[in-house]
């Protein structure tokens, strides 16, 4: 499939309405508060739970892309997303919301790695620019979350964003059985990933992702408790959210060519540090607005780095291992947010805004300080495959760009062909 595919466009849509149904939960935490007395801490492992599951699915069922069945894995995780939808819509306890978040997190967590696998194979030689594509359509669609539900909870109920959101994933279905991908026909990969933790440049790359998601987790944790608790008016914090994810739905596409051509590792690096002192600066700041203010400039910086540690993956993992390489990456990932959420949950109930979001900040700045440690030259790596700017390959580099997408990938020196 070449630049520009329908399949592109068709698979960065379905990230998109998984995504969506995550950013409603997501703006609707304070309601759930309010609403039915569930506390900080219970919401935060609403939230982790969610990560947790998702882990445990990407990394287990999502390899199953790699083996031929990407479509069938997408079509599934779409399916379970809903059934978690529909759950959360009628969820008025704890428990409900524990087992909808659940459901939705193991749908969401198997798809993803196979979408992201089938857009990096729909145009091998631009897969930053639809790794930051994918990544925009993820934010777009969490964007939009909070703008249904500002539309829709008010006359209708909290059900009813679930509900529409719901509805609409399962009409493109029969969308997505009509598109044209890139299978593998033969079972040649692994049942799991993990032996690609044994390349030091691709663990780099997933501590380097976790340090993206200790955010997130934290973030989602946070946000819409501290701007309540700061008396922030509610439209304010919807749209903080939906104007936070703007320079990320318009620059997704430039990060990800940014860290092809500069480096993945350079890229990424630079802009976690940014964002450890932003997170740091939400438990300082005095006021809501301040806050608001503060995340507009933030978002800019993610939205030209984010999609750096995805484009790591794409670069160094060849295509018939792409959905477990991505899986791992997500995978621990979203355990990290898991664990992440209800923590950083605890500590603001215990301990208010300002320990909670030091900490965040303090993890991260840690995480990606190990991750350049376990990068080693390989921070020199670019998309290219050259890794000092000179336009010729380096002997001496430790992380390549495959040729073409059914090359092996060459790690650290480890030969990540699956038949070898």
């Amino acid at each position: 499939m070449s630049k520009g595919s329908p399949s592109i466009v068709v698979f960065c849509t379905v990230g998109a309405f998984l995504a969506a149904g995550y950013g409603t939960l997501f703006t609707l935490l304070d309601e759930y508060r309010d609403e039915y007395g569930i506390g900080e801490t219970g919401l935060g492992l609403v939230i982790g739970l969610g990560f947790i599951a998702a882990f445990v699915a990407q990394v287990t069922i999502a390899p199953r892309a790699d083996r031929g069945h990407a479509r069938q894995v997408v079509v599934a995780g779409v399916l379970l997303d809903v059934a978690g939808l529909v759950i959360l819509a009628f969820a008025t306890s704890i428990v409900p919301l524990l087992v909808g978040r659940c459901v939705m997190g193991i749908g969401i967590g198997m798809a993803t790695p196979a979408l992201r696998r089938i857009v990096i194979l729909a145009d091998p030689a631009d897969l930053g620019r639809n790794v930051g594509r994918l990544l925009a359509a993820d934010v777009a669609g969490f964007a939009a979350g909070p703008a249904i539900s500002a539309v829709l909870v008010g006359p209708l109920g909290i059900p009813a964003p679930f509900l529409v959101i719901g509805v609409a994933t399962l009409v493109l279905l029969p969308v997505v059985a009509g598109t044209s991908i890139t299978e593998t026909p033969e079972a040649t990969a692994p049942r799991f990933a993990f032996d690609l933790l044994r390349a030091r440049p691709f663990a780099a790359a997933v501590v380097l992702g976790s340090a993206v998601w200790l955010m997130i987790g934290a973030f989602d944790a946070l946000w819409s408790l501290a701007l309540d608790d700061l008396d922030t008016a509610d439209w304010l914090a919807n749209l903080g959210i939906s104007l936070f994810a703007l320079p990320l739905v318009i620059l997704g596409s430039r990060g990800g060519r940014l860290a092809q051509r500069v480096g993945p590792f350079r890229v990424a690096s630079a802009g976690l540090f940014a964002a450890s002192v932003f997170m740091f600066t939400y438990g300082q700041v005095p006021s809501g607005v301040a806050m608001f203010a503060v995340a507009m400039v933030h978002a800019v910086t993610d939205g030209l780095t984010v999609p750096a540690t995805g484009v790591a993956v794409g670069v160094l993992v060849p295509a018939e291992r792409q959905a477990g390489a991505q899986g791992v990456l997500g995978g621990i990932q979203v355990l990290v947010a898991g664990v992440a959420a209800p923590v950083i949950g605890g500590l603001y109930e215990a301990f208010g805004r300002t320990v909670a979001y030091t900490a965040s900040a303090a993890g991260m700045a840690v995480l990606v300080v190990a991750g350049l440690a376990l990068a080693g030259p390989a921070w020199r790596l670019r998309g290219d495959g050259d890794g000092d700017g000179d336009g010729e390959a380096d002997a001496g580099d430790e992380a390549r760009a495959p040729a073409d997408p059914g090359a092996p990938g060459v790690v650290a020196g480890m030969d990540l062909d699956p038949t070898g």
